[in-house]
């Protein structure tokens, strides 16, 4: 009889089965079937949907990441696994690399960018944008070609700084597309979100490397990105600056937090979801099966964010108890 009920659940391609954390309420990690990274939360009404690539690298291989996937809870506490949107490849242009993304809502529709490898026609890491109906998907190619590509941008000093979109809809309703590595590029959108308003610009942001992410709280803009200080660790450590406008001056704060346990690399998303904020971000401590955690074999955690007196963002640091566990600063 069990047989048969699953029958139905495996015909569906949108079948989604809930996924909490073992032991503790949204321990970290949070998902302990795949490895996951580069998480990008989204609110809608009373659900945050988190975005992820799907770690697939075997090994010593580096990064092998093959599909983008979804999450979603009401509580922070049970999780429920929408399966794969898209991967790499739907984008006729691209080649592979589900690297990071981010979705985000305007006039009913959900607009997904997006880190792809463009194939030899435009080589190098490239930002795509897809449009769906619903924040599960499934999304499809919102151009048909790269909204961003290697040969659109300054010489950097490799052929993958066209990574890691953040996207920002502003008051005034204006969409600002933000990306980077090792420069940090930004760019007004189009009210169709699916084009640029302008030129590219640049601007300086000490410790910068990649996965800038921003958010506002009150008059105050926030760029949280990965960082990186020697003096400190020799993994990306996670840095801010705040301004006035989403142009800018940024004032750099300092670091919020430090290396992901067993990571080199390190990817934030913060986000408000009823009345508390949250610093989702990966590590490299999940086993699953044969394969341990790796540079290429990440996991999603989460942590409660705190604000000081003056604005500031109080220091974070990582745990394995999540925010299944009530914390004051």
């Amino acid at each position: 009889m069990k047989q048969l009920l699953l029958i139905p659940c495996l015909l569906l391609a949108a079948c989604s089965t809930t996924a909490p954390a073992p032991g503790a309420a949204a321990a970290n990690p949070l998902f302990t079937d795949r490895h996951t990274a580069d998480p990008a939360p989204l609110v809608v009404g009373d659900t945050l949907y988190l975005y992820v690539g799907h770690d697939m690298a075997r090994g010593d291989e580096m990064f092998n990441i093959v599909e983008w996937r979804v999450y979603s809870t009401t509580d922070m506490a049970r999780w429920t696994d929408h399966g794969a949107v898209m991967k790499p490849t739907d984008f006729k242009w691209a080649s592979r690399d589900a690297w990071a993304s981010q979705a985000i809502e305007k006039d009913g529709k959900f607009y997904f960018y997006t880190t792809v490898e463009h194939d030899q026609t435009r080589p190098g890491k490239a930002i795509g944008v897809a449009v769906s109906d619903s924040p599960t998907g499934p999304f499809v190619d919102a151009r048909g070609s790269a909204l961003v590509s290697n040969d659109m941008t300054p010489q950097g000093p490799h052929t993958w700084d066209d990574i890691d979109p953040t996207v920002f809809i502003d008051d005034d309703g204006t969409a600002w597309l933000m990306w980077g590595n090792a420069n940090f590029y930004y760019a007004r959108l189009k009210p169709n979100m699916v084009e640029l308003d302008g030129p590219i610009l640049q601007a300086e942001l000490p410790k910068y490397v990649e996965g800038p992410w921003v958010h506002k709280r009150g008059d105050t803009y926030y760029l949280t990105y990965a960082s990186m200080d020697k003096s400190v660790s020799e993994d990306e450590l996670v840095s801010y600056a705040t301004a006035p406008a989403i142009t800018g001056p940024w004032k750099y704060r300092g670091e919020i937090s430090g290396p992901a346990e067993n990571s080199f690399t390190i990817h934030p998303g913060i986000v408000e979801f009823k009345g508390q904020w949250y610093f989702f971000y990966h590590n490299g401590v999940l086993t699953v099966g044969d394969q341990g955690g790796a540079l290429g074999r990440r996991a999603v955690a989460v942590e409660h964010l705190y604000y000081d007196a003056d604005g500031g963002i109080v220091p974070i640091e990582h745990t394995r108890e999540g925010v299944s566990v009530p914390r004051r600063h």
